[in-house]
């Protein structure tokens, strides 16, 4: 599948060859959060995970950006004067002029410490935005730029996010911060990426996900804390009616373009990445598309008509459902949020209890599973954190990918979704073994509950560790308003070196 002949290195699509995670010291156990806010310890694992990290008063997303890429170029031995494009992903970040260039400050001022030269001063420095979906776009970015006027050059491209959800919502236990970085080249020595045949899916869906910047001066959000948080505006229901729609359409369009059918591709391929903000929903989504895979298939609809029976739905209401395209916004205009697949859902939500279901999803989406679970919601860096983790897992456990086609769908609030066909390069291990995401986590420092609270609310900490040797963190914050110069709130960072 991934030796076709492109622009960039004669007949090798174009690719990953390496990555870097960067995640907080500061962790919160979900197990003890559980006991602190009187939850279900056994439903939080199953649907959530195990733990989540919370970024320290001394960092933001541009030093967990700068982390992960400082991380890729030491660990990979990059030359920086190659890399022509750097990316970065998110929708953490608070500097609405700058992007990807305060990365590169910092990352510059390390490598100069380092004793290694900066990065290329012809570097372009883009931002990528569009919920959790960024750090795709700025993949496929990159892919771009290498296969146009960047052919012979590297990118780099990271991923970086901040998730928090205002304590006592039904989000909390979804938060989360980190980054990943990749290493982007003509000739990938760990993954190639077939855009040609990747399917995308977009729709405007009004008041999914949002993040509106008025939010900070209305009622009741504006006194939900004690400093300026970045809690979205979200709608819990309507968003799940609308992550399905856009991830069913994305997936679909790249089996189209394929030219395969959603049976054999998913028994034939070897993983399956999802986004992935906590551990239930790629499982949902897995569900949802193999129910509508079965509708589709020619050879399948015994099988569904008995899952319809026992799920207590219309076998042809299934059917209708899967040749539907709803308008969610729309509906929600005139009747409210509203399930366009209820009888598909039904179904999906049965497969999911059935023993050879199970099998499945343990055989396709299992790479990488220990890790993410104690990783909590990366936003934008949630699929790219699970791609690294299930690359560096397979590497330990001596499974083999190579000529075994793999996806990975990411996924932007549910206004968009991107599927990409992706295969393991010959020398993969190689590269894998590099990755360092078991590693990342190692040195986590658990929070109690006074100090989780403290710092998620913005208030003071005591006895809470200081930067990390080897990391970025915020110096100081600029406060001069003068009509000569001006540096009010612009933040600046050190490289806090090694002992």
């Amino acid at each position: 599948m991934a030796m076709r002949e492109t622009t960039g290195v004669q007949g090798v699509l174009p690719g990953v060859s390496a990555m870097s995670l960067y995640v907080p010291p500061f962790r919160v156990d979900l197990e003890q959060w559980c006991r602190w806010t009187d939850n279900s310890w056994d439903k939080v694992q199953a649907v959530v995970g195990k733990s989540f990290r919370v970024p320290g008063p001394h960092e933001n997303v541009y030093t967990m950006a700068a982390n992960a890429v400082l991380r890729l170029i030491v660990q990979n031995d990059i030359d920086p004067s190659r890399v022509g494009f750097l990316g970065l992903g998110t929708e953490s970040s608070t500097d609405n002029a700058a992007g990807a260039v305060i990365v590169r400050g910092m990352v510059d001022r390390a490598l100069e410490g380092l004793g290694r030269p900066r990065l290329s001063r012809h570097l372009e420095v883009p931002e990528f935005k569009h919920a959790c979906l960024g750090g795709i776009y700025a993949l496929k970015g990159a892919i771009r730029y290498l296969r146009t006027d960047g052919t012979g050059r590297q990118a780099i491209v990271v991923c970086a996010d901040i998730a928090e959800y205002a304590r006592g919502s039904t989000g909390e236990q979804t938060q989360g911060a980190g980054a990943v970085a990749f290493l982007v080249e003509d000739d990938p020595q760990l993954f190639t990426v077939d855009l040609d045949r990747s399917g995308s899916a977009s729709d405007y869906r009004g008041p999914d996900f949002r993040k509106p910047f008025a939010r900070h001066w209305r009622d009741p959000y504006a006194r939900s804390g004690d400093r300026i948080a970045d809690f979205p505006v979200f709608s819990g229901p309507y968003s799940t009616f609308s992550y399905l729609d856009g991830t069913v359409h994305a997936v679909e369009e790249m089996l189209r373009r394929l030219d395969v059918s959603a049976g054999r591709y998913y028994e034939d391929v070897r993983a399956l990445f999802f986004h992935r903000p906590y551990q239930q929903m790629p499982v949902q989504a897995m569900s949802f598309l193999y129910a509508r895979g079965l509708a589709r298939g020619d050879h399948h609809h015994d099988e569904l008509r008995e899952l319809c029976a026992e799920a207590g739905v219309r076998y042809e209401d299934v059917l209708g459902e899967t040749d539907s395209s709803p308008d969610l916004f729309g509906t929600l205009l005139s009747d409210g949020p509203t399930n366009p697949y209820a009888a598909t859902s039904a179904v999906a939500s049965l497969l999911r209890k059935k023993a050879a279901f199970r099998k499945l999803l343990d055989a396709k989406m299992s790479l990488g599973d220990e890790v993410v679970r104690d990783l909590g919601n990366l936003y934008s860096a949630a699929l790219p954190a699970w791609l690294a983790a299930g690359f560096e897992d397979a590497c330990t456990r001596g499974i083999e990918l190579h000529q075994h086609g793999m996806v990975a769908v990411g996924y932007g609030s549910g206004d968009a979704a991107e599927a990409m066909p992706l295969e393991a390069a010959e020398n993969w291990r190689e590269a894998a073994i590099r990755i360092g995401a078991a590693r990342a986590l190692e040195g986590a420092l658990d929070l109690s509950r006074e100090q989780y609270e403290a710092l998620h609310d913005g208030r003071r900490v005591d006895g809470l560790a200081g930067p990390i040797p080897g990391t970025f963190a915020i110096s100081r914050v600029g406060e001069t308003h003068e009509p000569a110069f001006q540096d009010l709130a612009v933040e600046y960072y050190e490289f806090v070196p090694q002992a």
